[in-house]
């Protein structure tokens, strides 16, 4: 298990420049992203999106340009060392507001045009409405930045010196996602043959970006909750990099995206879902080692002698390269701060000595590493690395759409919940602990935390995952039924 394969330093001004231009070729890259992905508005005849304006991609391009932008400053404020860096960007992103609110204003402009006798405005008459428009917009863009600028300069923090380290979970993640997009482009030009397969195939590269938000904030929202307790009072460390993020709040914000998405061009969300979650399996099996190699999402300690257990590194743990890795497994941060008991030879976690038993915090700060326990993130990375491989056989022999995506609501409830069973972070959220929170402390020891039937959060959103797949199995299949026709193409088999 490595947590950190490398981290990068930007201590001279070599590297720092690199970095800039880093920055800049990503800000470049998302201008270019969004000016590429432009359309014009949905024709009423044919249903399909006609082509751009090139003031609709300028407009694009300066959203996404903004939102890169906005990565671009955050990468820099962690990596660079604590000098005051973000001033330079502070006037950039200042410029940069004020230029799109300039370009805004010239397109509206250039829209309210009118002409005299109530004919239709001529080019130059509209080039006039936009440069009014657009002068007006500069001069209050110039007084504003004139009064505020100073005040803001005067805020920015200076950078943390954190560097660029490399994580191993998140070069995962980031694979898994990737390899997630790429198979759901593949099966989309299965799925619509022709000219239409490559139309949703860009399409599902543009869906990508939003579901990458959307999971993100869904992930880091449901964490927050579970954890409110903590951010309750230091509301601050919300917007922090700091804490962690949870795949069901990632897939509910996914899941969300990507209804909103189908809906605003007119796809079948049911049919965009088939082609998704065998993609959603590939990218959490790599997830999974992510999580391995991080050593979070941990498993229960187990008896002596039990197979297939693990044991997490604490900070004496190296990087790819043999350096020091700087970082323990979050595993054994988790164990070095319980005050818990356990006995080694039973697995036996109790909340009082007794024989054989070794207070937690102390056995790991002796040994350098967790006790043994189960490697609870391979058993859900098998898991799912099996269902990718049966859902995408079973497309091939699928009677409606939206059979595979009930399935997989079915069985990935069903892994999961029993993957639960092994788990043995409580920071993930239970029962006893909400209990607990709510001020319920008499119901909640009837909950004990080591118990099974004390039911995770995520246990609980997988009752509800699976009744979900099973309404849809079953309406699906009974509009078949009572229609008498089948739903798909040999072609979209």
């Amino acid at each position: 298990m490595i947590p950190v394969l490398y981290k990068f330093v930007f201590d001279t001004p070599l590297s720092e420049g690199i970095l800039y231009l880093l920055a800049v070729a990503l800000v470049g890259y998302a201008a270019w992203a969004g000016f590429r992905g432009a359309h014009g508005p949905e024709d009423p005849k044919t249903g399909e999106l006609t082509a751009p304006s090139r003031f609709g991609q300028l407009r694009r391009s300066g959203l996404f340009a903004t939102l890169g932008f906005g990565l671009a400053v955050a990468g820099l404020y962690y990596a660079l060392p604590p000098r005051p860096f973000l001033v330079p960007l502070g006037v950039a992103a200042a410029l940069l507001l004020s230029a799109q609110l300039v370009l805004m204003f010239a397109l509206s402009g250039w829209k309210q045009a009118k002409a005299k006798a109530g004919a239709a405005p001529s080019r130059e008459e509209r080039k006039k409405s936009a440069l009014t428009w657009a002068v007006v917009a500069a001069v209050a863009a110039a007084l504003a930045l004139r009064k505020l600028l100073p005040v803001v300069m005067e805020k920015l923090p200076f950078g943390k010196g954190e560097g660029i380290p490399i994580h191993t979970y998140g070069v995962l993640v980031g694979g898994g996602f990737i390899a997630a997009v790429t198979l759901c482009g593949w099966l989309a030009r299965r799925e619509w043959p022709g000219e239409e397969g490559e139309h949703k195939r860009e399409q599902i590269f543009d869906l990508a970006f939003w579901v990458f938000i959307g999971g993100m904030v869904g992930s880091r929202v449901l964490f927050v909750i579970i954890n409110w307790k903590d951010y309750a009072q230091s509301p601050g460390k919300i917007l922090s990099l700091e804490g962690g993020l949870v795949f069901y709040g990632g897939l509910i914000g996914a899941a969300l995206t990507s209804l909103v998405y189908a809906r605003v061009h007119r796809i079948d969300f049911l049919r965009l879902a088939d082609i998704a979650m065998p993609a959603v399996s590939l990218g959490q099996c790599l997830g999974r080692l992510g999580c391995f190699a991080a050593g979070c999402c941990w498993g229960r300690i187990a008896p002596a002698g039990t197979a297939a257990t693990v044991q997490f590194p604490g900070k004496g743990v190296q990087n790819l390269f043999g350096g020091p890795g700087g970082t323990a497994s979050l595993a054994y941060q988790s164990m070095a701060e319980d005050s818990r008991f356990a006995v080694e030879q039973s697995g036996e976690v109790l909340h009082q000595m007794a024989p054989g038993a070794s207070r937690i915090s102390e056995w790991v700060a002796q040994h350098g590493h967790t006790f043994p326990v189960y490697a609870t993130q391979l058993y859900e990375s098998i898991g799912q690395l099996v269902l990718f491989a049966a859902l995408l056989t079973m497309r091939r022999f699928r009677l409606f759409h939206g059979q595979v995506f009930g399935l997989w609501l079915m069985c990935y409830a069903v892994l999961r919940s029993t993957v639960e069973l092994f788990r043995g972070d409580v920071e993930r959220g239970t029962l006893h602990g909400l209990l607990n929170y709510l001020g319920m402390g008499a119901l909640a020891e009837k909950f004990p935390l080591e118990a099974w039937y004390n039911i995770s959060i995520s246990q609980f959103i997988s009752i509800c995952m699976f009744t979900l797949g099973a309404a849809v199995l079953y309406r699906k299949a009974r509009q078949r039924k009572e229609s008498g026709r089948a739903e798909l193409t040999l072609a979209s088999a």
